[in-house]
């Protein structure tokens, strides 16, 4: 128990970095606690993040404002048809006059990688986002170059439009820690968006340091999780590729179900979910709070499930309700 006081005490002192970084970004934000949150989380957590959500939801400046107030390198791309893999990783150029290639390093090599639209670029650049997702470095030629620490992938995508798009293979959707579902605002959000849209946006400082975020990575990572809630973790995840035991109803309702690494991801959003209430331990609470972002991207309704109005985003909801901790 001395050890979560431990803990806890430097929660404290490292989470007021966060809470005033939160404060910055709401200057050029309205709203979106729910989108800022879980973008804090996946930076805690040291994972990527897909955001989805209709045009005009503030998740590119969300994501902006997200590195200015860490002062991490920012880099954007926007994801089209006629991407390739060289207008991200980088490339060998020949140098005729020594006979040599000289290596021209892309967009990729920042802390904060936001992919706008990432489901418009072809399978091939999205191969290549694989490796630097998984290994955090870029093979160009015979030569692997490390990526920044911390490297994050935060990518866009608008659910409704499908023209022009490429679905994301599973294997790549897999990588990111999770998926936000982002919403309309309030009445009030709203009223605020077009007051403040006619004044130029402030420009933001930073409120911590690179080494102050390794830090509280670092610590998120002590944060405690029981045996008896990683059992309850792993309990929700098996329960999304054998729904049957938990509801006979659900028997056919999920094609495919969540990996192992849904497990890894959801503890250490848990962890991340904790620092940020302030805690030194995580709670069962800390996992359904963040349960469907996890899974919402890693399970694969039947069609049978579909045709009774049954999605990934409520098959997760259900799953969260019925699994019970032992």
């Amino acid at each position: 128990m001395s050890d979560i006081h431990q803990i806890e005490a430097q929660v404290a002192r490292q989470a007021e970095a966060f809470d005033a970084a939160r404060r910055e970004m709401g200057r050029v934000l309205v709203g979106q606690k729910y989108m800022v949150d879980r973008l804090l989380i996946g930076l805690l957590a040291n994972g990527h993040v897909l955001i989805e959500g209709v045009p005009g939801l503030a998740k590119t400046t969300a994501v902006k404002a997200l590195a200015e107030s860490m002062a991490l390198q920012f880099s954007r791309i926007q994801f089209t048809p006629d991407l390739l893999p060289a207008d991200l990783l980088g490339t060998q150029i020949y140098q005729p006059a020594t006979g040599e290639f000289t290596t021209r390093l892309g967009p990729m090599f920042a802390n904060i990688l936001l992919a706008d639209e990432i489901n418009r670029a072809p399978p091939k650049v999205q191969s290549a986002l694989l490796e630097a997702m998984q290994e955090r470095q870029v093979t160009l030629g015979d030569q692997s170059y490390p990526l920044p620490y911390p490297f994050l992938v935060l990518a866009t995508q608008n659910p409704v439009e499908q023209e022009g798009t490429y679905p994301l293979p599973e294997a790549q959707m897999d990588r990111f820690i999770l998926k936000l579902s982002v919403t309309y605002p309030t009445l009030e959000e709203e009223l605020e968006i077009i007051a403040r849209s006619s004044e130029a946006p402030p420009s933001l400082s930073a409120q911590m340091t690179v080494d102050q975020l390794v830090s509280a990575q670092k610590l998120v990572r002590q944060i405690k999780v029981t045996d008896v809630l990683m059992r309850y973790i792993v309990d929700i995840v098996r329960a999304t590729r054998e729904p049957g035991r938990i509801d006979k109803k659900l028997a056919n309702a999920i094609e495919f179900g969540a990996s192992p690494r849904a497990s890894i991801a959801m503890a250490a959003a848990a962890r991340a979910h904790a620092f940020l209430e302030g805690r030194g331990y995580a709670t069962p609470e800390d996992v359904k709070a963040i349960g469907r972002d996890v899974l919402r991207h890693r399970i694969l309704p039947t069609y049978e499930a579909e045709a009774d109005g049954l999605d990934a985003e409520k098959l997760a909801g259900v799953l969260l309700d019925q699994v019970d901790m032992h």
